[in-house]
């Protein structure tokens, strides 16, 4: 059996200077074939002792209370006009689920906001539930708000030929490190007709006709963004869907540290699901990662689909994310 995913926490970069409904039909969307790579059918997903993947330390430590300063590589350290970004790359040889890995470091606290690895195609964190998404939208562009270093675009176009994706980040310096360290100019270069990246406003996203669907990971100062605890930005992102469409949303949880101590993790979580609510009503589904379910989670609009023809249009390491959503107007009612 497959391990649940790592928590994506914050990396404490201390002293060495440098994060169910059914139908009873199958939605035309549920075709959508995936292609896998030989990279992805020979590998298999990490597992860890501990969720707790947040600290390099400077002393050797094994994996459940971080990771060695000895094996972790700072390759760029400065300040943008919104963001501290530090990119790390963590040793093979760490004793971590993020051995092997590059890993995109955003604000103080450090919250990782991309990850990749070298020789895995999985990531074993929320990226890969974002990864599950196209099967169940209409055919269509998909809109990615807050692109980071492009994460979740990597494994959606080398899963989903059919899919394009059109990205907004607020930060260009974001983007020239997702150029530089992860591989990002090669995925423009490979995907010019399906991979389309804006600096710029994520919430002021649209393209003709409507997204097919909209992936939404926005963050500011170790926080999801104000903006997603209000009514009315549900209201227009909504707006801006195709018929049939839907939105996930990484609403994160305890995970994450804010700089702003009165902005806790897991209450903003339940904000923004509150937001949800209002307006997509009992169309909301959440699916929390990790042993405690506060820690970290990822919300749905939409009715599910049959959840056996989602199944069987996913690649097999995503397969176990599809029995794992439940209906936030249940969780609502059991609070």
């Amino acid at each position: 059996m497959s391990s649940l995913p790592h928590q994506i926490r914050p990396l404490n970069l201390n002293p060495i200077q440098t994060s169910r409904l059914f139908v009873s039909t199958y939605p035309n969307n549920l075709k959508l074939s995936y292609k896998i790579t030989p990279r992805s059918t020979q590998l298999q997903r990490l597992t860890s002792k501990s969720q707790e993947t947040h600290l390099i330390n400077t002393q050797n430590k094994s994996q459940e209370d971080g990771i060695s300063s000895d094996h972790a590589k700072v390759l760029a350290k400065f300040k943008s006009k919104y963001n501290h970004i530090r990119v790390i790359e963590v040793s093979r040889r760490a004793d971590h689920p993020f051995a092997g890995s590059r890993l995109l470091l955003l604000d103080k606290p450090g919250n990782i906001h991309s990850i990749s690895f070298l020789f895995k195609q999985f990531t074993n964190t929320y990226f890969d539930v974002f990864a599950t998404f196209p099967p169940i939208i209409p055919p269509g562009p998909l809109g990615i708000l807050g692109f980071g270093a492009g994460s979740a675009a990597h494994l959606i176009l080398e899963l989903y030929p059919q899919v394009s994706i059109h990205g907004w980040e607020l930060d260009p310096s974001v983007i020239s490190v997702g150029r530089k360290f992860f591989d990002l100019s090669k995925l423009e270069e490979e995907n010019p007709n399906r991979l389309f990246v804006y600096i710029g406003d994520a919430l002021e996203a649209n393209v003709e006709d409507g997204f097919s669907g909209i992936l939404v990971d926005m963050f500011c100062k170790g926080s999801l963004i104000p903006e997603l605890q209000d009514r009315r930005t549900w209201e227009k992102l909504k707006s801006r869907l195709r018929k049939g469409g839907r939105i996930m949303v990484n609403v994160a949880g305890s995970c994450v540290e804010s700089e702003d101590l009165e902005r806790d993790g897991k209450l903003v979580m339940e904000e923004t699901l509150k937001a949800m609510h209002c307006v997509f009503a009992d169309q909301v589904f959440v699916l929390s990662l990790g042993n405690r379910k506060e820690d970290s989670s990822i919300a749905l609009t939409g009715s599910l689909p049959d959840l056996d023809a989602w199944k069987q249009v996913l690649p097999p390491a995503l397969r176990c994310y599809v029995n794992m959503w439940t209906p936030l107007s249940k969780m609502i009612t059991t609070s």
